[in-house]
C-alpha cells in the first residue's frame, strides 16, 4: 500500500487559518483536519479539492502518495 504524506498544516498556516477555521470553510469537523495533518486519514476527492481551493495550493502538493 502507498505511503501517505500530508503537508496540509504548512499550507493552512501560510493562509493564517486555524484548524477550526479551515474545517468550517470545507464543511468538516476540526478533528478531521487534525487527522489529515497527522496523515491518519485519507480525504475524499471532494474534500481534497475543497481544501486545495481554500489554501490555494495544488492537491498533489498537499496530499502526497509515495
Amino acid at each position: 500500500m502507498a505511503e501517505f504524506e500530508c503537508k496540509l498544516k504548512k499550507y493552512r498556516q501560510l493562509k493564517d487559518l486555524t484548524q477550526e477555521q479551515l474545517a468550517e470553510k470545507v464543511g468538516v469537523r476540526r478533528e478531521t483536519i487534525m487527522r489529515l495533518e497527522k496523515a491518519q486519514y485519507n480525504p475524499s476527492l471532494k474534500l481534497a479539492i475543497d481544501i486545495s481551493r481554500v489554501v490555494e495550493a495544488p492537491i498533489e502538493e498537499i496530499f502526497i502518495f509515495h
